[in-house]
């Protein structure tokens, strides 16, 4: 299997513990800043659309199996295959954002809870209207 980062995340986040742990709890804009050469796969990209952002969790411990919902000790451990953890086998996040704008390879995007340099491996439409 190879993956291939078509990107990465430039964000004022830089340190996991100050983060928000999902993006609709504080998550400043960032942008997406996309490699030259998939310039024609983002074209399409505009302004007020959601789409779904794939990173690679390039600072997660990939030894962790189960964790603590939340960091909270007083909760039962959970297995990482039903939380949000960005700790696990496979480090891939998974974020809905909204877009604020494009600006040639860049993309303006709100709600991305992702630390400055995560690379970015996909995008995806968000299909629908509900949120």
């Amino acid at each position: 299997m190879k993956l291939q980062p078509i990107g990465h995340v430039e964000s004022p986040l830089t340190d996991r513990a100050s983060a928000p742990k999902q993006g609709d709890e504080g998550a400043p804009e960032s942008w997406l800043v996309f490699a030259p050469e998939y310039a024609r796969a983002m074209r399409e990209l505009t302004a007020g659309q959601e789409v779904l952002v794939l990173t690679w969790l390039d600072r997660a411990d990939r030894s962790v199996l189960a964790v603590h919902p939340r960091g909270d000790t007083t909760r039962q451990g959970t297995g990482v295959f039903s939380t949000r953890s960005p700790d696990r086998p496979n480090p891939i996040g998974l974020h809905r954002v909204r877009i604020h704008a494009v600006d040639g390879l860049k993309v303006l995007v709100a709600d991305l809870e992702a630390l400055d340099g995560t690379p970015v491996v996909d995008v995806k439409p968000v299909l629908g209207s509900e949120r």
